[in-house]
């Protein structure tokens, strides 16, 4: 527990250190964006601004796992994660919309377009430099750490953001082609799109309680009903409380002796070992009943 509590230490102060430094790239490139012209800069602080928000996500999520229950709260607060991501898909579908609108734009009328390259490429190798840094922090605590992981690839997005505003910097500098500014905010607008989608995807089978969608229900069935004292299985639900936190309950018919030998205590043990042994399940609940009772339920769920 000591060592858990460590790492979680140790996690939140590398997280801390990152999320400072995006904080101060997010607002050099938003100035910079500003002052240089530059629509790729603008996009890529909006992206940023999203990895941002994703960064302070994992720190919050980091501290939240810690909380207990409550009375009001039963499941915790660990639902605040996903609302979290419900606005943060918002935002990047927002960026990308307006970053694609006004990217056409300045294609369709170049006459519009007056990019400054020598501070656009100066503010782009900043934040280049800062999402190395971040991924170097990062790196050893992605290998052990879901939440850390998903930290890292937030970095890695920004880093390929600032290449791609690398790059057209220098053709503007070495070509005078403009139009590689608007080229590359769209370029930068496409890869947010799928990410949005992504993650307000994610969000709705969270929120509308789906099956998540690496869980195979049948095969529940069949590892249940393949228990020593089962009979059948109905009423299975399974759902999420935020990613990767899953929820199952069931009402389970059991042999008659079962009961008159007191074994519903092991039976239990066994169902919720084996829910959480081969399919990462970490709250079950299970309705144990005889034959005679689940006969004249009505079967109103799968």
């Amino acid at each position: 527990m000591s060592h858990d509590h460590a790492q979680h230490t140790t996690d939140r102060r590398k997280l801390g250190v990152v999320i400072a430094i995006v904080a101060v790239v997010l607002v050099a490139e938003v100035i910079g964006g500003i002052l240089t012209g530059s629509l790729a800069l603008l996009a890529d602080a909006g992206h940023m601004f999203s990895d941002l928000t994703g960064l302070i996500i994992a720190l919050v999520a980091l501290g939240i796992a810690s909380r207990p229950a409550t009375q009001r709260h039963t499941y915790g607060y660990r639902r605040v994660e996903v609302l979290a991501a419900l606005l943060n898909g918002l935002i990047l579908l927002g960026v990308a919309v307006a970053v694609g609108i006004s990217g056409v734009s300045r294609l369709l009328d170049p006459s519009q377009i007056e990019v400054l390259g020598v501070p656009m490429l100066l503010v782009a190798v900043v934040g280049l430099v800062a999402n190395v840094v971040s991924m170097i922090i990062l790196r050893a605590s992605a290998k052990t750490s879901v939440n850390m992981r998903g930290a890292y690839f937030e970095v890695l997005g920004d880093l390929f953001g600032s290449i791609g505003v690398i790059v057209a910097a220098l053709v503007i500098l070495a070509t005078g082609f403009v139009q590689a500014d608007a080229i590359a905010s769209l370029v930068i607008a496409a890869g947010i799109l799928p990410r949005a989608w992504v993650l307000l995807r994610d969000v709705w089978r969270v929120l509308n309680q789906s099956t998540p969608v690496e869980t195979d229900v049948d095969l529940i069935r069949r590892h249940i009903r393949d228990a020593p004292g089962v009979l059948d299985v109905h009423d299975v639900h399974v759902w999420s409380i935020t990613s990767g936190q899953h929820v199952f309950t069931a009402h389970v018919v059991v042999e008659a002796d079962v009961f008159a030998e007191g074994r519903t205590g092991p039976m239990l043990d066994t169902l919720s070992e084996c829910l959480a042994d081969h399919f990462d399940v970490d709250h079950s609940t299970f309705q144990l009943e005889p034959a005679q009772h689940a006969g004249h339920e009505h079967q109103q769920h799968s």
